[in-house]
């Protein structure tokens, strides 16, 4: 039968003193054990390893010379091929310089469209009759401050 009543707390304290002690002895044993080993090993260790590095650096060398002469090459032409597929069209119309040349020869045309259409107006106002370019005169005198409420212009006479 199983006894519900609790074990004295020095009993249960001694029981987990007695279980770290043996693993801190168990854990020194396979310190112990494991140092053994090492110092046995490592002598085997350096020689496969100076073993292994002796098969593996001609090796290195080999492919070290076919990535340059033989990959290399072949990467770098696929990629330029690559490159010329994925650029965009040029362009087949004018270019922005013509552009603006055009532009440019368009508003020069305007603004001498414009020079001759002033001097026209001009001299048509300086051969025309002496009583038509006094209504001119007399026209331009007028102001827009001197309207009435009707909008009724009148001379300053």
């Amino acid at each position: 039968m199983i006894s519900i009543r609790r074990k004295p707390q020095e009993e249960v304290l001694s029981r987990f003193d007695r279980v770290q002690e043996a693993a801190r002895q168990g854990a020194e044993v396979c310190r112990q054990s494991a140092s053994n080993a090492a110092g046995r090993i490592a002598p085997v260790a350096e020689d496969r390893l100076m073993v292994v590095r002796g098969w593996s650096a001609p090796r290195l060398r080999r492919a070290a010379r076919y990535v340059e002469s033989g990959l290399a090459p072949r990467v770098s032409t696929f990629l330029s091929d690559v490159a010329g597929k994925v650029e965009p069209p040029k362009r087949s119309g004018p270019g922005r310089g013509t552009l603006m040349a055009m532009m440019g020869v368009v508003a020069a045309v305007g603004a001498a469209g414009v020079v001759a259409t002033r001097r026209g107006v001009i001299r048509d106002m300086t051969k025309g009759s002496g009583e038509h370019a006094e209504d001119a005169t007399s026209a331009d005198s007028m102001t827009v401050s001197g309207a009435d409420v009707d909008g009724q212009v009148h001379s300053p006479h």
